[in-house]
């Protein structure tokens, strides 16, 4: 089997937005809420730190850091959380002038996972009795929404050069199906809208539009729609692949011990409903790899950390070791389904205030990218030879420079 891309989940909230600023106030953006973290309960690993200090990615300076520590490691491209609601985009700056504004931008390739999920207010969330926070905006959107941002991400993003396509159709995940359907009006509503983007993406010059379809057993959210049969509904819609956004979303977390879990059962979850999948589905499904869970930073941190719903959850806190065994049983999964185009994905690169951030922090270092890089090397042979980051630095402070 030839090396799987590695594609890495970018959350794109650690900027000024004005949404944010009505929401929020003016200063905001979720670093607020990592910065004032702080540990639950004994041995509780809060704040997050990271090597690289709390940087404003709607910037070429820092989104230049990011892809260039990206390449090194052996992560191909981000799958970048997009949102698109009935008025239009939220936190598009991250991206456009960030991510494609930078000098090496075309250094790694990038996609759009359209998190289409309602947006409550978890930011943070004050009650782990209140299972219904406030509404800030719906995620289901109507076929003339849908229909402008399709244009939009036809226009602005699928035509950039190091925009991912596979077969020569450009990338595009949905995160929710049943936002989709429940926004569009149905099961054949939401297959027409599909079809027409998928013309639209022909008329553009494209072979078409390659839908990846993000499919869970659990709603982790609190206002999630998780499908009871995604195998039926995929076809229907034109889906050519399916995939996964993080390992909590195939496990009832409840059931793991609070507030401290251990990897390994959420992993051995996951990965049977991966091979479920890989069994039931008509398309391909590819692997992903979770880094880690901790969603405390996302509750009132006055208040006692108890179990309940999101983000009152347990947390995964693993070492890059078991990171690296998470990567090898993704390896092992792709070997033996042998997908066409094999594809790991990751959660997260930047998911700090969920605890999963493949970056660098002050406790693992680069440790998370290290496991990456032994697990499947890096796409350019040239960078085989190249030390790590944390290497580099070590010799550079012996040698005084």
């Amino acid at each position: 089997m030839d090396r799987p891309k590695v594609l890495a989940y970018y959350f794109p909230d650690w900027h000024k937005d004005p949404r944010n600023a009505r929401w929020f106030g003016q200063d905001w953006d979720e670093w607020t809420l990592l910065k004032s973290a702080k540990p639950r309960f004994d041995g509780h690993r809060q704040p997050r730190v990271p090597i690289d200090g709390y940087f404003d990615e709607a910037t070429a300076a820092g989104a230049e850091r990011q892809i260039s520590i990206a390449k090194k490691y052996g992560v191909d491209g981000f799958l970048v959380d997009y949102y698109w609601y009935d008025d239009g985009s939220y936190l598009q700056a991250g991206l456009d002038d960030g991510l494609l504004a930078a000098e090496n931008g075309e250094d790694v390739e990038f996609a759009l996972m359209w998190a289409n999920h309602e947006l409550v207010d978890i930011f943070p969330h004050d009650d782990p009795a209140n299972h219904s926070p406030a509404r800030l905006k719906d995620g289901a959107i109507d076929r003339e929404a849908f229909e402008k941002m399709a244009r939009h991400v036809i226009d602005a993003y699928f035509s950039r050069p190091n925009y991912l396509t596979v077969d020569g159709r450009p990338w595009f995940s949905i995160y929710e199906l049943g936002n989709l359907i429940l926004g569009l009006g149905g099961v054949e509503e939401a297959a027409s809208a599909l079809r027409w983007f998928d013309e639209e993406t022909k008329r553009a010059g494209f072979a078409g539009v390659h839908l990846d379809a993000v499919i869970w057993g659990i709603g982790v959210l609190p206002t999630a729609i998780a499908l009871d049969d995604p195998a039926q509904l995929i076809p229907r819609l034109g889906f050519l692949s399916a995939t996964s956004y993080v390992w909590v979303h195939h496990a009832d977390v409840s059931s793991f011990d609070f507030p401290v879990a251990r990897i390994e059962a959420l992993r051995d979850a996951a990965f049977a409903e991966y091979e479920a999948y890989a069994a039931e589905l008509a398309v391909p499904f590819y692997p992903n790899v979770t880094v880690g869970w901790d969603a405390s930073p996302r509750t009132d941190q006055s208040r006692e950390f108890v179990q309940g719903r999101y983000p009152w959850t347990p947390t995964w806190d693993p070492t890059p070791e078991e990171f690296g065994e998470g990567l090898a049983m993704a390896k092992d999964f792709l070997e033996r389904h042998r997908p066409p185009h094999p594809i790991v994905t990751i959660n997260a690169w930047n998911e700090w205030t969920e605890g999963s951030a493949l970056l660098p922090d002050s406790h693992n270092g680069y440790g998370f990218l290290e496991m990456v890089r032994e697990v499947f090397g890096v796409a350019d042979a040239r960078l085989e030879a190249v030390p790590p980051e944390e290497t580099v630095r070590q010799a550079s402070v012996g040698t005084g420079r």
